[in-house]
């Protein structure tokens, strides 16, 4: 059975009109200002508009298909240190530009050349640079408008949401190349689905949909695309993305930063200390102005505005 976690009944749909989509692709290059920061192989990408305070994090190596070099993690984490100091941001969104692609995962050319030395460092670097995605306050979530394979899957697990467009190929191939999963796949997809499903997937070096990815709760929601032709499929999962970055974008920031902080220790700890973690949490909400503002919206039967403070 088909699971979904949506909750406004328009993303209750596996499927959706591509021709829909393909309009609003253009729609909103048309009228949706942006501002972006380049960090060479990175690029940050600041909505402004009605999408204010939604960022747009963008992989952007196209010759080597997103692969994991020295340069490119360098440059993530250059960004991902931008938003994480960053007031403005109340949700990211991780994509890629580059068609059929969302991160191939290591670069394994770069990794022929490399000591075992030079080996040691760039691992913590790159497990270090998901640590930091992982931990971002913010909301994030991964739009995969293709394929997401090894680090470049791992990399889409460090996500809080994770949105699959049609040509999304997802899986952890490393057992074919005789290694294993190394920046954190075994215990994010574990705790994600469970020891035995990460089990099934690891030993066969499985690659997968994005209708076995939702079935499995891999992904939170899939795109797919009719047979029509001309129509423009890659970023159809970002699209979507925006959709639940929207979604997310009016609710009070402070809290949704709390709520996720709040969850993500839910998974690691005994149920007596989540609960104690989740009432600290709470305790950061009331002295705020957000939540005054929702109880007189609420009162005067209005949309309420929030500031983050």
């Amino acid at each position: 059975m088909i699971r979904t976690f949506v909750s406004r009944p328009a993303l209750f749909r596996a499927t959706i009109s591509p021709f829909a989509v393909g309009s609003r692709l253009s729609a909103q290059r048309k009228w949706v200002s942006t501002e972006a920061a380049s960090h060479e192989e990175v690029q940050l990408i600041r909505h402004t508009g009605a999408d204010q305070g939604i960022l747009t994090l963008v992989l952007h190596r196209p010759k080597a298909k997103n692969a994991l070099s020295r340069s490119l993690v360098s440059d993530f984490r250059r960004a991902l240190e931008e938003i994480r100091s960053d007031r403005e941001a109340r949700v990211v969104i991780l994509r890629s530009t580059i068609p059929g692609v969302f991160c191939a995962g290591a670069d394994l050319k770069e990794r022929a050349t490399m000591s075992p030395s030079d080996v040691e460092r760039f691992l913590y670097s790159m497990k270090t640079a998901f640590r930091e995605l992982e931990s971002l306050p913010q909301p994030t979530i991964a739009a995969l408008d293709g394929a997401a394979l090894g680090g470049g899957f791992e990399l889409s697990l460090c996500c809080d949401l994770r949105v699959a467009g049609p040509r999304a190929i997802l899986g952890l191939p490393e057992t074919s190349l005789a290694i294993i999963p190394g920046a954190g796949g075994t215990l994010r997809l574990t705790r994600l689905i469970g020891p035995s499903q990460t089990k099934a997937l690891v030993f066969t070096a499985r690659r997968f949909g994005p209708i076995p990815a939702l079935s499995m709760g891999i992904v939170n929601d899939v795109v797919e695309s009719g047979s029509e032709k001309g129509v423009e499929e890659h970023g159809l999962g970002y699209e979507r993305a925006l959709e639940w970055a929207r979604e997310i974008l009016p609710n009070g920031p402070i809290a949704v930063r709390m709520a996720k902080r709040s969850i993500d220790h839910a998974s690691s700890v005994d149920p007596m200390t989540g609960l104690d973690v989740e009432q600290l949490c709470y305790a950061q909400v009331i002295p705020t102005e957000d939540r005054l503002e929702g109880l007189r919206a609420f009162k005067e039967k209005r949309k309420p505005v929030y500031k983050g403070c």
